[in-house]
């Protein structure tokens, strides 16, 4: 006998890959995944437990969330192509990247609620809810009464007309070890770069990437200075806040590239304008998803500003 559904409501379930179902798709055999994971100083005895662990919960939550509406499976490789309606309620269920990449494909307001399958593995700053309390969360938010946390989002327009977002960064540089070259132009200042590329951090990704490039300067400066470390403010940003910071990494100063312009903030007054000149293996992409790129070669031009988009992650 079928379940009968309290709503008609569609709940979309964003998964991902564990670490050993990649290794399997490499591997031909269970002695040749070990072999590659010992290599590399790994338990293959730890792959299989997180395996294991994910797939339970993930079977869980299914089994959990029936009764509230229609549930459909979406693996996280397929988010580019998937439109999701304006009416779904979104569950993530991964660590902090999954929600971050799942984020910017939703609508204004829809939210999006962050399960930690594996609480005793993964911290988890985006994943306020474990499984078994998922029965009554889901309730609530499918009447509208929940708590939820605005992420302020980052837009790259192209000149070409091809837009992307980021919730925690964007990076535009070289696909490979070699150096970006390009005009960068903000808050009425332009100088030409040759530089290891540029990060643009939201709110939400200014406890990341950029802090570690901060803390990188950072020392780099106290040995330049013989231990006279720098007095550097503190640089991460609320979740909601109007304003992005952008890094130039490792900018290279010469007769024709300079190097003053490597760190600053981004808001509504103040875009950040970037012209390609890379002849090939330029990129732009957005919250470490290298696989879901734009090229950003020579006669390319992007615009990065502060998206009208808003994030809605439920809150706990």
């Amino acid at each position: 006998m079928l379940q009968k559904k309290r709503t008609e409501k569609k709940i979309v379930i964003v998964t991902r890959e564990t670490r050993i179902d990649n290794l399997r798709k490499r591997f031909t055999s269970v002695d040749q995944l070990s072999f590659y994971v010992k290599k590399r100083g790994g338990k293959v005895k730890d792959y299989i437990e997180e395996d294991k662990q994910y797939k339970t919960s993930v079977s869980s939550l299914d089994e959990s969330l029936q009764e509230w509406g229609h549930v459909q499976f979406i693996d996280r490789a397929y988010l580019t192509n998937f439109v999701f309606g304006p009416e779904d309620t979104v569950v993530a269920i991964g660590q902090d990247g999954l929600v971050a990449n799942t984020l910017k494909y939703l609508s204004e307001g829809q939210p999006l609620i962050g399960v930690n399958p594996d609480p005793d593995r993964w911290d988890g700053v985006l994943l306020p809810f474990r499984v078994e309390q998922l029965k009554e969360v889901i309730g609530e938010v499918l009447a509208g009464r929940y708590r939820s946390k605005p992420v302020t989002m980052a837009r790259a327009a192209m000149n070409d007309g091809q837009e992307i977002l980021a919730v925690n960064d964007f990076f535009i540089g070289q696909r490979t070890h070699t150096s970006a070259r390009y005009w960068i132009e903000h808050a009425g200042q332009k100088e030409r770069h040759s530089s290891s590329g540029i990060i643009v951090s939201t709110g939400l990704g200014s406890t990341g990437w950029l802090k570690s490039l901060v803390h990188g300067a950072k020392a780099i400066a106290a040995e330049v200075e013989n231990g006279s470390p720098p007095v550097v403010e503190d640089v991460s940003l609320p979740w909601d806040a109007e304003q992005l910071y952008y890094t130039v990494r490792e900018p290279f100063p010469s007769r024709q590239t300079q190097c003053h312009m490597v760190f600053g903030k981004v808001d509504q007054q103040n875009p950040l304008s970037i012209r390609s000149l890379m002849s090939e293996n330029g990129v732009l992409f957005s919250d470490g998803i290298e696989a879901d790129f734009l090229e950003f070669n020579s006669g390319s031009q992007v615009e990065i500003s502060i998206a009208q988009t808003k994030g809605n992650l439920v809150a706990g």
